[in-house]
């Protein structure tokens, strides 16, 4: 089915997408927001940007942008892959407690923001370019892969990275020197078994995108892990 979205408010849009069968094209988008908002089996394909929360509270199926999208891309997504042919703007997978996303160019501001994972639930995120600054705030789990495929010359992210993370694992495909990581994380060059919990993902962002997964893994990882649980204690119990 193909909804021309153009002349459509997003609640007029995402009725059209409900009542659809089998996969839904939607050509002309121009920023409406909540598309797909807590859908499920739903194979969606965007021609053009969508607003804000794209894929928010997501509980199965496939969303794919053949372009950018705006913030809070899988806002508390459950379930289901979000694909993005572009960039991504700030507070990508906020929330985000299970799924994928992939990212094929840059993420904004605070990317990752609170992610966390249960039981066998565990989210991913995979951005092929670069991070902004607050990338994994207040982490709880899951993982999230910056792969700076595009600017290598540039800092892979921005500032402040995992501030207040306490869960899941960071991978960043740099050796990281100028990189300041908060006191209560441990940023180290990862080895070949950390390099194996990736590679599925790793694998996946090539084939949708059209990479060379071995020449990725070969380059040198940071692997970003928390060292407590509970990263605030030292600033409110006393010793």
């Amino acid at each position: 089915m193909v909804i021309h979205a153009k002349s459509l408010d997003h609640r007029t849009l995402n009725n059209a997408i409900r009542s659809s069968d089998g996969e839904c094209l939607i050509d002309g988008c121009c920023g409406q927001r909540f598309i797909a908002a807590g859908m499920s089996e739903k194979e969606i394909t965007v021609h053009g940007i969508p607003g804000n929360a794209l894929g928010a509270y997501l509980n199965g199926g496939t969303v794919t942008v053949m372009g950018n999208a705006q913030d809070a891309v899988g806002d508390t997504m459950n379930e289901g892959r979000i694909v993005i042919h572009g960039n991504v703007g700030d507070a990508a997978g906020y929330a985000m407690r299970g799924g994928s996303i992939f990212v094929k160019g840059n993420a904004g501001y605070r990317a990752g923001i609170h992610m966390k994972a249960y039981q066998e639930k565990i989210p991913r995120m995979v951005i092929g370019g670069r991070a902004g600054s607050f990338l994994g705030e207040y982490q709880a789990g899951g993982l999230i892969i910056v792969l700076n495929l595009f600017s290598p010359d540039d800092k892979i992210v921005g500032y402040f990275p995992c501030t207040g993370m306490h869960g899941g694992k960071m991978f960043l495909r740099s050796a990281c020197g100028e990189i300041r990581f908060p006191e209560q994380v441990t940023a180290r060059p990862a080895e070949k078994k950390d390099l194996a919990e990736i590679e599925d993902s790793v694998c996946e962002f090539c084939q949708l995108f059209g990479f060379d997964s071995q020449k990725i893994l070969s380059a040198p990882f940071t692997v970003v892990t928390p060292d407590s649980k509970n990263p605030y204690r030292q600033m409110y119990v006393a010793n």
